[in-house]
């Protein structure tokens, strides 16, 4: 593994980013306007339920919390595609980079993408909302290790399909997000769903995620079984995310549709 070479790459997107005026106004924009949304909607849920005792904190919060999982999934997705976009993924091991490199590269510069975006909204947050995730404490450093893994772990599994099945696949990376969402219990405890989806939603690492920061925010206490179980299932399914990729990338390596990728 070369260090230089996932320094290289890094490069190239992280210039692609800082030197594009309409790129970096995409990703502070999108992040800063959800927040305040959602922060009056908070507004409006405390003042007309006695759910939460401090409704704003919990909602704002946990919305704070989600939009770092779907900027870092969507980041990770975005930099993929502008490889096939541009016709640059073959180039890319001319170099020659190695797979694990390209996804080491990829990896960080989405997290530098996602705070990019994440660090304006949260700023937003205590002078309008009077509202700050560093109420969470030591856990909330857990929290969003679990997020940011499992919003590569989407990244992964989405670039995967994009190997195997080529550009058509696009719309997926738009969508997971959307369609894990319900499942996440990332607005309402887990008890809000059916029986059997309860079942699943115990399947992915977001409703421990989502239940332990409510759980600190209302309940004052941590419990720390959720943030272990979180991890467990984040290293699971990364595991088996880096093992699909490599999969499609070897496929796409045989029948030759490497070549063909891009717009």
């Amino acid at each position: 593994m070369n260090i230089t070479r996932i320094y290289g790459l890094f490069l190239r997107h992280f210039y692609l980013i800082t030197r594009s005026f309409p790129r970096v106004l995409d990703l502070i924009y999108w992040p800063s306007i959800q927040i305040t949304l959602w922060g009056f909607i908070s507004n409006f849920f405390a003042d007309h339920s006695n759910y939460y005792n401090g409704a704003v904190g919990v909602i704002l919060s946990c919305a704070v919390l989600y939009d770092f999982l779907f900027r870092t999934s969507i980041g990770f997705n975005m930099l993929f595609l502008e490889e096939i976009w541009s016709r640059n993924f073959t180039n890319l091991f001319i170099a020659p980079m190695k797979i694990s490199e390209i996804i080491i590269s990829l990896v960080i510069t989405a997290l530098i993408r996602a705070l990019i975006g994440l660090i304006p909204a949260i700023l937003l947050t205590s002078p309008l909302f009077g509202i700050s995730l560093l109420n969470l404490g030591i856990p909330l450093a857990f929290l969003f290790l679990s997020l940011y893994i499992f919003g590569i772990t989407l990244g992964l599994l989405v670039s995967a399909g994009l190997l195997r099945f080529g550009p058509s696949f696009e719309n997926i990376a738009w969508s997971t997000m959307f369609l894990l969402a319900p499942f996440g219990c990332i607005y309402y405890p887990v008890e809000t769903l059916p029986d059997f989806f309860q079942t699943i939603a115990y399947c992915l690492p977001l409703v421990y995620i989502f239940e332990e920061t409510r759980n600190i925010l209302v309940s004052g206490f941590v419990d720390y079984s959720n943030i272990i179980n979180a991890l467990y299932l984040n290293g699971l399914y990364l595991f088996i995310a880096i093992a699909i990729f490599y999969y499609s990338f070897n496929i796409a390596r045989v029948k030759g549709t490497l070549i063909n990728m891009g717009e």
